[in-house]
């Protein structure tokens, strides 16, 4: 066989083997790799790139190399998810670098990082003041984790009384123009109910780039031809325009009747259409 027929075989298998491998080891970003799994990753990229055209290297040598590099590995990460010691021994554990709002010099010193580092990394957790973080720790990533005082936290709506609708997982149900059984099933909907929300929009399944079913049952898509302006789905306003003029139309009608059973009849379901569109106003309003 010439040498780079050779070669070529040589080099698939390995990206084929390579690809196999880091299917294995998981989906960590290259940021959240600890220094073992970094070096092993470093290490088993030159053992395929020698193999694959190296002449003086036996296949049977360069594989027996690989397996060691990615067996005795994988051994330690199942170890790790067992055991919080070797856990901490491989991955290593974080260090506090601020508490109770006092920064910890002693830790920065250990892990040989300067206060304008420590600096850097608040900016881009968006706090620009050390006076306004509770606690932080660098994660064995070398991520920054920050929690800022409880003055300094945003407001969330809990902070504030307010009741706001639960967020499902939305569906995609139309991917490139092709319809996605699956998820459609998922949502509880078939193709005859896609095509009627597409109908009503004015669009077919083929102009679809992408739609996507919400928690709501609101139909949200994007058209392949980018100069068409996106439909957007109504239904949950017109539903609370509905409701909100049923109860306005209710008032009016306890206001103008003189027969004072059918007043506070009206007065009642009133007062009671209100209290229901208080209560599902969060889950209509977007």
């Amino acid at each position: 066989m010439p040498e780079w027929g050779n070669i070529l075989i040589r080099s698939i298998s390995l990206v084929v083997i390579v690809f196999i491998v880091a299917k294995i080891f998981g989906k960590k970003q290259l940021a959240q790799l600890s220094v073992f799994e970094y070096m092993v990753g470093i290490v088993i990229a030159m053992i395929a790139a020698n193999l694959s055209i190296g002449y003086n290297i036996p296949v049977a040598h360069g594989l027996l190399g690989l397996m060691t590099w990615f067996f005795i590995p994988l051994a330690l990460s199942f170890l790790a998810i067992k055991s919080k010691p070797v856990r901490d021994f491989i991955r290593g554990k974080g260090t506090v670098f601020i508490k109770d709002g006092k920064v910890m010099e002693d830790n920065l010193k250990k892990e040989q990082f300067s206060s304008d580092e420590l600096l850097q990394k608040l900016r881009k957790k968006n706090v620009f003041q050390v006076a306004d973080v509770e606690f932080a720790v660098l994660e064995a990533d070398g991520d920054l984790s920050v929690l800022p005082k409880k003055q300094k936290q945003p407001l969330t709506p809990k902070d504030m009384g307010v009741t706001v609708a639960p967020i499902k997982e939305p569906q995609t149900v139309v991917m490139d123009g092709k319809v996605m059984y699956e998820p459609l099933a998922t949502a509880g909907l078939n193709k005859n109910w896609l095509e009627t929300e597409l109908d009503k929009l004015g669009v077919s399944i083929e102009n679809v780039y992408l739609a996507q079913v919400d928690g709501y049952g609101q139909l949200n898509i994007d058209l392949f031809d980018d100069q068409l302006q996106t439909p957007s789905p109504q239904e949950k306003a017109l539903l609370l325009a509905t409701m909100k003029k049923t109860q306005a139309d209710l008032e009016l009608f306890a206001l103008n009747t003189e027969n004072k059973t059918a007043k506070q009849m009206y007065t009642k379901d009133s007062q009671q259409l209100q209290q229901v569109i208080d209560l599902v106003k969060p889950f209509l309003s977007d």
